[in-house]
């Protein structure tokens, strides 16, 4: 079994509000870019990524939560983020029964991740330079740097 299947397992198995939402989130994140990639990790969790990792989603006894990876360094003018606010990289939406996805913010905020994953995470592989121990000399500089 892939991973959509896996998910599509997940899904069906939540017959609860918890099933739709779900469904609604993974349909808003797919629709935001077509290369994003599902796969089924970490003891059955969905992630969704592009150039690096976007989200990952569990189903939670009273919420669905949306965590995103690199969310610290995301804009969010929707102000969609509510949970993991104090983390130095990861920020959550904990949607609750009865909250609506708001389907246009989501997808920008997948797709302000992928903008992130492309320009940071893509730079800081490609500027990484490791000594033959496998770390970077004091003072080396980044090609990105100067």
């Amino acid at each position: 079994m892939n991973a959509s299947e896996r998910i599509d397992e997940l899904i069906a198995g939540l017959t609860d509000w918890r099933g739709a939402t779900f469904a609604r989130i993974r349909q808003c994140v797919l629709a935001a870019d077509p290369d994003i990639v599902e796969e089924f990790k970490w003891m059955g969790s969905p992630v969704w990524s592009r150039d690096g990792m976007i989200a990952v989603a569990n189903a939670h006894k009273g919420k669905v939560k949306l965590t995103f990876a690199h969310g610290a360094g995301l804009s969010d003018p929707d102000g969609l983020f509510n949970a993991g606010l104090e983390g130095n990289a990861r920020r959550a939406i904990d949607f609750l029964e009865g909250d609506k996805v708001d389907q246009r913010a989501l997808k920008a905020l997948v797709r302000a991740a992928i903008d992130y994953n492309r320009n940071h995470l893509k730079k800081n592989a490609r500027g990484a330079q490791p000594k033959a121990n496998g770390k970077k000399a004091a003072g080396q500089a980044n090609s990105g740097d100067a």
